[in-house]
C-alpha cells in the first residue's frame, strides 16, 4: 500500500493494464476518424497522462488542445462543475472528441457538453479511460471507455487526492477497511507509550491514554476530572464507569480517525468487557490486543535507567518496580485469554531497536488491514 497525505491506498490497475485499455480506445477511435484530422481536447488536470499515451498509440494524424474543468475537493466532488481553461478556438466544422481520465456521476460530462454546445463543431464525442458505469446518470451517451470499474475513490495516472498522486504509474483504490482500534499493553517499561507515538502518525489513529485522560480531566476541572479526584483522594479506585465516560469523550472528539490505540485501558477483565460494550454501541469494535513481552531483568534496568531521568521515584525503586510487575501479572495479564478466546490477542517481542519494534508492530496492523 502506499500512503497519501493521511490516507492508505492499495494497488487497484497495473500500468499494463492501463497501457491495454489507451490501445483499445485509440484503435476503435482511429477506425471511426481515419480518413479525417479530429481534434482530441484533454480535460486537464486529470487527463494529461492519458492525453500523452492516447496520442502515442493514435495512429492517424490529428490535433490537440485542452480545457480544465475542477469539482474534486480531497475524496469527494463538490457537486459544482467550474470551466477553468475555455474552449479551444478554430474548431468550426471539426470533429471533437474530449478525453477524459474518469466518468463517474455525469456531472463534467454536463459541463462539456454545454461548454460546446455553442460551437459550430462537426461532431462531438466523449472517450474516458475508466467510466463508474453504476453511479453514471445516462444523461447523454459515453462514445468510448477503456474500462468499467467500481465507484471507489483512485489515484494515480493523473488522478489525485489533494495534489498527490498524479505521476504514479499505476492506478490505487482507497483503502476503506473498518477502523482499526487496538488495545496496547506491556509490563511498564515495555515501551506502549514510545510506540503508540509512531503508530498513531504512521496509520492516522487516535492514541488513548488513560494516563493522560485523567491528568486532563482533573487539570481542568471537569466534571469527570473531579469526580475521579473525589475517588483519588479518599484513595480509592475511580469507577470504571467514569473511566470508560472519559474515554467516550475521547472517542468523540475525534471523529476523522482512522481508529484508536487504547493505552492503559483496559487493565482487567471485567474493564475490556465494559470496553466491547461502550464499542458495540459506537458500532465498533476492538480488531486486536497487542502485548509488547519483554524479560523483567530488561524492563527493571529500562525503568531504572528512566527514573534517572524522570525523576519518578516509582522508576527509581527495584522493590517497587517488581511490585507493579506483580500487579500487572495479577491483574492485566488474565486479558491474554480474555482477547485470545476472541482471537484478537497478538505478541510482539518488545525487545530490540524502536524501529525494529515499530516494525513487528507495522506487521500485525498491516495483516488486519489486509482481512
Amino acid at each position: 500500500m502506499i500512503k497519501l497525505h493521511d490516507k492508505y491506498f492499495k494497488p487497484f490497475i497495473s500500468e499494463g493494464e492501463i497501457m491495454a485499455a489507451i490501445k483499445k480506445i485509440a484503435d476503435q477511435v482511429a477506425v471511426d476518424y481515419k480518413k479525417e484530422t479530429p481534434i482530441f481536447v484533454g480535460v486537464l488536470n486529470g487527463a494529461f497522462m492519458f492525453v500523452s499515451d492516447f496520442l502515442k498509440a493514435y495512429p492517424h494524424p490529428c490535433e490537440v488542445s485542452f480545457v480544465r474543468l475542477s469539482s474534486y475537493q480531497g475524496l469527494t466532488s463538490t457537486g459544482i462543475v467550474e470551466s477553468l481553461l475555455d474552449v479551444p478556438e478554430n474548431i468550426e466544422g471539426r470533429s471533437v472528441i474530449i478525453l477524459e481520465d474518469i466518468i463517474d456521476t455525469g456531472r463534467t460530462v454536463k459541463k462539456l457538453i454545454d461548454l460546446f454546445s455553442n460551437t459550430k463543431v462537426k461532431e462531438f464525442k466523449i472517450a474516458t479511460l475508466f467510466y463508474k458505469s453504476e453511479v453514471y446518470n445516462g444523461e447523454y451517451d459515453i462514445d468510448y471507455f477503456g474500462m468499467k470499474i467500481e465507484d471507489k475513490f483512485i489515484v494515480g495516472y493523473g488522478l489525485d487526492y489533494n495534489e498527490l498522486g498524479r505521476n504514479l504509474r499505476a492506478v490505487y483504490q482507497l483503502n476503506q477497511k473498518h477502523m482499526i482500534n487496538l488495545v496496547l499493553f506491556g509490563k511498564p517499561g515495555a515501551g506502549k507509550g514510545t510506540q503508540a507515538s509512531f503508530l498513531k502518525e504512521r496509520y492516522n489513529l487516535k492514541h488513548i491514554s488513560t494516563g493522560d485522560v485523567f491528568r486532563y480531566n482533573i487539570k481542568n476541572g471537569t466534571e469527570l476530572g473531579t469526580l475521579a479526584k473525589s475517588y483519588i483522594d479518599k484513595g480509592e479506585l475511580v469507577p470504571d464507569e467514569v473511566t470508560i465516560k472519559m474515554l467516550q469523550d475521547e472517542v468523540e472528539k475525534n471523529p476523522d480517525a482512522s481508529g484508536f490505540i487504547f493505552d492503559g485501558f483496559p487493565r482487567t477483565t471485567a474493564q475490556a468487557k465494559a470496553l466491547d460494550d461502550f464499542l458495540v454501541s459506537k458500532e465498533m469494535r476492538i480488531d486486536a490486543t497487542i502485548a509488547l513481552e519483554a524479560n523483567d531483568e530488561v524492563l527493571i534496568q529500562r525503568l531504572l535507567e528512566r527514573g534517572k531521568v524522570s525523576g519518578r521515584s516509582d522508576d527509581q525503586d527495584e522493590k517497587m518496580i517488581r511490585n507493579r510487575f506483580d500487579e500487572y501479572n495479577e491483574k492485566t495479564a488474565p486479558l491474554k485469554d480474555y482477547y485470545d478466546d476472541q482471537g484478537k490477542f497478538h505478541s510482539v517481542n518488545g525487545i530490540g531497536s524502536i524501529e525494529d519494534i515499530t516494525s513487528r508492530l507495522a506487521k500485525v496492523i498491516e495483516e488486519l488491514q489486509a482481512v
